[in-house]
């Protein structure tokens, strides 16, 4: 009887790790597949672009954006009032969305649990991130891209569909973030591991008619598609 346990636990084993390889598998070939292949950042001589930026702690990715310009002020959106320290002389916005409890109950890796990871493979509802940032330096894990104005259109455009439909006048409902500078807003979607925050991003992205991935769960899939920084760009420490 032992004998037999011993091989259905190997067996069970097996066919996670086996399920785990498929699943990276896949993900590396999904991230692989470009959308928009034709897409080309505008000319340099082009002064109407928008340049945003997409950022990366090496799980999760998000967008960073001006936090006005002459297509969008997010600033009624994502006041500065919501954070604890509004008066700072904030410039972008980073934007990202992900899985509501992991977000909330998360704040570093060491507060992961086992509950917080069962919400990471069964998923739940969606959540907006917002961070304030004071004119971000470009670097290798926040890297620069241009957008057409019509491109930078068709981007907010699909940020502002996943917020809830509700007057500016009213005040959103939020959550505090993880300091001084952040706060969480309520968002559309639901997460799983088919549709994860680095997901959001590319979905963001391609909407715009950025060339990104088909599939980016991870964050290096989100990543491989916005270039590195050139040693002439890259800002002197």
């Amino acid at each position: 009887m032992a004998q037999a346990a011993r091989r259905a636990l190997k067996w069970a084993a097996a066919a996670v790790a086996l399920a785990v390889a498929a699943f990276l598998l896949a993900a590396w070939i999904g991230s692989s597949l470009p959308r928009n292949p034709d897409w080309r950042e505008p000319a340099a001589a082009d002064h109407q672009a928008v340049e945003i930026m997409v950022e990366t702690n090496g799980v999760h990715t998000a967008l960073v954006l001006p936090l006005h310009t002459a297509g969008k002020d997010w600033r009624p959106v994502f006041p500065a009032s919501d954070v604890a320290a509004p008066a700072e002389p904030y410039s972008h916005v980073s934007i990202s969305w992900g899985e509501r409890e992991v977000f909330l109950d998360t704040p570093t890796w060491w507060d992961l649990r086992p509950r917080t990871v069962a919400r990471i493979v069964l998923g739940g509802g969606g959540l907006l991130h917002v961070a304030h940032y004071v004119r971000p330096a470009p670097a290798d894990d926040i890297r620069p891209l241009r957008l057409t104005r019509k491109q930078y259109a068709a981007l907010v455009a699909q940020i502002e569909a996943t917020l809830p439909q509700m007057p500016l006048s009213e005040p959103r409902e939020r959550y505090p973030g993880y300091g001084d500078y952040d706060v969480f807003y309520p968002a559309r979607g639901t997460y799983s591991t088919g549709n994860t925050c680095n997901q959001w991003t590319s979905d963001t992205l391609a909407a715009a008619g950025v060339r990104t991935g088909r599939w980016t769960p991870f964050a290096g899939g989100v990543m491989k598609w916005v270039p590195k920084l050139s040693p002439a760009k890259a800002p002197t420490r």
